[in-house]
């Protein structure tokens, strides 16, 4: 019996996974198309482009419609995540990440809705970081320390995945080893609806990232590292507050932070490398 459900489990996520890329495989043809016909190209002559070819920047619709229908139809809903609050995030995101890929956006509006976005999860979803896990000789954290700590990771991660969009294949790369890993290592401590979410995202960037490797045929741009970014984010504070050390249950993984820590490292340490030199060179850290 247990074989059984076992093997149900897994065509459960190839399942997902298959259909999530298979609608953002769909979906880009049609993006190009349009991107082609009304000239929705990435702006060149700009200093930081290299290519010398108008490139749509609009591949992270396909990934958020791959995601977001993949994840009403399959994803299993349950109070380990409030899939509500995770969507109207992800809807906000898209929407100012669209925004900003067509006529741009200004960086204080986009600290301002990351803020928003963040702090409904965070406050709403209860999605947020409540044990320091003995770091500093600190355990549990009182709630509003916990909530500004929890909306600054997500701000944190969320800004490093926009940040190393700027290699073909890069952030796409990075963003399926991620939510791989994390739904690797739900499904080993039993969290199968969190994993059905990450297998959700990795699948959308999967099928986005054959139209992204060099030469690159389009772009995700803001729309597609912010929501990468977002569900990563969401994921790796789930990871550890479901690994969390009480006094009724012990932990399915003790090291959960440093794994954390560990699958995200990359983008982390580009952002803050990027972050100080910024700073220590008179710029603002936020700059293009």
């Amino acid at each position: 019996m247990m074989e059984f459900l076992h093997n149900y489990t897994f065509i459960y996520y190839i399942f997902i996974i298959a259909v999530s890329l298979i609608i953002t495989s769909f979906a880009i043809p049609s993006i190009l198309h349009v991107a082609r016909f009304r000239h929705l190209y990435d702006d060149l002559g700009h200093f930081r482009k290299e290519h010398d070819h108008g490139i749509p920047r609009l591949g992270g619709v396909a990934i958020f419609v791959g995601f977001t229908i993949t994840s009403l139809l399959f994803c299993m809903t349950d109070k380990s995540l409030p899939i509500n609050y995770l969507l109207t995030a992800c809807i906000i995101l898209f929407a100012m990440g669209i925004k900003d890929d067509l006529s741009g956006v200004n960086s204080h509006t986009k600290f301002i809705i990351q803020f928003v976005v963040c702090a409904i999860l965070v406050m709403l979803g209860n999605i947020r970081l409540s044990s320091m896990y003995g770091v500093f000789g600190i355990y549990e954290l009182p709630y509003f320390l916990s909530a500004i700590l929890s909306i600054l990771i997500i701000m944190l991660i969320v800004n490093a995945f926009n940040l190393i969009d700027g290699i073909d294949g890069l952030a796409a790369t990075t963003g399926i080893i991620a939510n791989g890993a994390f739904a690797i290592l739900f499904i080993y401590i039993r969290q199968y609806e969190l994993a059905a979410v990450s297998f959700a995202m990795a699948g959308s960037i999967l099928g986005f990232l054959r139209f992204n490797l060099t030469p690159a045929k389009i772009f995700m741009g803001d729309t597609g590292s912010l929501l990468i970014g977002l569900i990563s984010a969401v994921m790796a504070l789930k990871f550890i507050q479901v690994n969390m050390l009480t006094a009724n249950k012990l932990p399915g993984i003790y090291e959960a932070p440093a794994l954390t820590v560990a699958i995200l490292i990359g983008p982390i340490f580009d952002t803050i490398r990027v972050f100080v030199v910024r700073i220590a060179s008179g710029l603002s850290p936020f700059a293009a």
